[in-house]
């Protein structure tokens, strides 16, 4: 596993994570990609924090805009950028405090798939129980 997976791979990062690195990467505000795309800070902004997603046209727009993969975007695999540049080498305590974050992360996701899969089977039992 690469950098580029490790740092931006489906276990370490949604695709708001992966939005907004390839734009600050672009040197691109929300505003200035909501503008060029045609849509709101908002809907810029809520891509972000994986409130919602974009449609498919304007996720292929984006992409040819951030300069990455439609496939990079949506899962970390394929054309994308580079992990960004390590602090490790100077301050240990922040590479430890950024590993720690990326497995609390993870572990919320997992718990709320966990929670999904849950809300589903009592969606399905209270439709039977009708």
């Amino acid at each position: 596993m690469n950098d580029e997976n490790d740092w931006y791979g489906p276990d370490a990062a949604t695709f708001g994570d992966r939005l907004a690195g390839a734009r600050e990467a672009g040197g691109m505000t929300q505003s200035q990609l909501a503008r060029r795309l045609g849509v709101k800070k908002a809907t810029i902004a809520a891509w972000e924090n994986d409130l919602s997603e974009p449609r498919a046209n304007r996720l292929s727009m984006l992409a040819g805009m951030v300069n990455v993969s439609i496939m990079w975007l949506l899962t970390g695999e394929g054309e994308g950028m580079d992990a960004p540049v390590e602090a490790d080498e100077s301050t240990p305590e922040l590479a430890e405090v950024v590993a720690e974050l990326r497995s609390i992360r993870g572990e919320m996701r997992a718990s709320s798939e966990r929670a999904a899969r849950l809300e589903k089977r009592v969606r399905l039992m209270l439709e039977q129980s009708k």
